[in-house]
């Protein structure tokens, strides 16, 4: 009797180590369903930019429009392919359109002396684009770096 107990007190004891460590390797569920994923640009090159908008536009079209959230973050040298006379402004207005966030880092325009005015329309701002993929990252978002 007394093996018995002692038995089912260690396996008990197992099973409550175990158990949370085999809970903890499980990725975790989406808000709501939707996949969210945040993109980092900050290269000042029209290939790399299309790379990341053709990077949103296969995530769209593999898991829905509606099953995934995409944010693209510009800093440092990205910024550039955010100003008006962007090489690849009417891709990213198309990827907006199509419910792609797209924003830049307002430290990265002070620096570089711009205002919202020399940018794109309609994109966000953030005030430092590396804390935003910070934030986004502990939020659950995937990151992907193009």
């Amino acid at each position: 009797m007394r093996f018995r107990a002692l038995l089912l007190t260690s396996l008990a004891l197992f099973l409550i180590g175990v158990l949370p460590a085999v809970g903890a390797q499980q990725p975790a569920t989406p808000a709501a369903g939707k996949n969210r994923v945040v993109m980092q640009v900050s290269d000042n090159d029209p290939a790399k930019w299309s790379l990341a908008l053709n990077n949103a536009r296969n995530l769209q079209a593999d898991l829905g429009r509606d099953n995934v959230e995409i944010e693209l973050v510009a800093y440092g040298p990205g910024i550039g392919m955010l100003k008006r006379e962007s090489a690849v402004g009417s891709r990213i207005a198309e990827a907006m359109n199509a419910g792609v966030g797209v924003v830049a880092c307002e430290n990265t325009m002070a620096g570089q002396k711009l205002s919202k005015e020399d940018m794109l329309p309609k994109i966000g701002y953030v005030q430092a684009g590396v804390v935003e993929i910070m934030q986004k990252q502990q939020q659950g978002y995937a990151y992907i770096r193009p």
